[in-house]
């Protein structure tokens, strides 16, 4: 039974037969105190738990919240609640995030991705095996490790690697040390492979990576970025030309789409830089074990 509430005359005195433990969320006591006599202290007098071999009455002050201290007040809730409010993140710290980067030649995948890990501290780039020559201004070990066609094959063989594909002719793939490592110690990886890569890397990760397909504005400035890179040659570009043509009609299988419209990197890096965001901020989150 419920004993009745009792108002005598001041410092007023609150009787509850219950633990405060048990007492309803939304009709807190500091939300009541002001209705009843504002400004005043309020002494409680908690009741212990009839399970209990200890009788006795626990009083419990709390100064009126306009007036008082703060941290004064704060133990003295923590006091009446019967425990020290926690520090701890009421969120989890975010699980680190694999983010893969894919389109057709000639969308500027190298130009997002480098703005984006100048931009994001914790967001890094991991690198690439190729067996292709190295193009003018390219580093080792920044735009690709370059490897022979033999040691690329080895390194299939002894399983080194996330995904591996022959593309144009050459191969590529990206190690798996590589981006253990990198989680391992907290940060998100972005990944750039061209959408055969992406397909793979899908089968392999399927939900626990996140997929963005990077695109131009229109399949004549896509080709005209190829020109202007010259680095093909007439074949090479009729081939990729053809490729890039069968590669869009892929999008669907992607997460999120990012156009690259010419002279505006900026914007086609905030929209990545939002995707993760939002992905960082899901309720349920992609987690990758590799």
């Amino acid at each position: 039974m419920f004993r009745k509430i009792l108002f005598p005359s001041p410092p007023p005195t609150l009787f509850f037969p219950f633990k405060f433990s048990s007492f309803p969320k939304h009709r807190t006591l500091l939300s009541l105190s002001p209705n009843i006599i504002p400004h005043a202290p309020l002494r409680f007098f908690c009741l212990t738990s009839p399970m209990s071999t200890d009788s006795r009455h626990r009083t419990v002050s709390i100064p009126a919240a306009d007036v008082a201290d703060r941290s004064e007040l704060i133990r003295a809730l923590e006091t009446s609640l019967g425990s020290h409010f926690s520090s701890d993140p009421i969120v989890p710290t975010p699980s680190p995030l694999i983010v893969v980067i894919s389109g057709p030649s000639g969308v500027g995948k190298d130009a997002v991705i480098n703005r984006l890990t100048e931009l994001r501290r914790n967001l890094h780039f991991v690198v690439t095996c190729t067996s292709r020559a190295k193009r003018p201004g390219e580093t080792e070990g920044k735009d690709y490790y370059f490897v022979t066609k033999e040691q690329f094959l080895r390194m299939v063989e002894q399983d080194e690697l996330l995904e591996h594909a022959l593309v144009y002719g050459e191969y590529k793939g990206i190690p798996k040390k590589q981006v253990r490592e990198l989680m391992g110690k907290g940060y998100d990886v972005v990944l750039r492979v061209d959408i055969q890569g992406a397909e793979t890397l899908r089968r392999v990760l399927g939900q626990k990576a996140v997929f963005v397909f990077l695109t131009a504005e229109s399949e004549a400035k896509m080709v005209e970025r190829l020109v202007d890179r010259r680095t093909e040659r007439k074949e090479e570009l009729l081939v990729r030309i053809a490729t890039a043509r069968e590669e869009v009609k892929r999008v669907s299988s992607f997460d999120y789409v990012v156009v690259n419209r010419e002279g505006e990197l900026e914007k086609a890096v905030q929209m990545v830089e939002a995707i993760i965001d939002a992905e960082k901020a899901k309720v349920r989150q992609r987690n990758a074990v590799l």
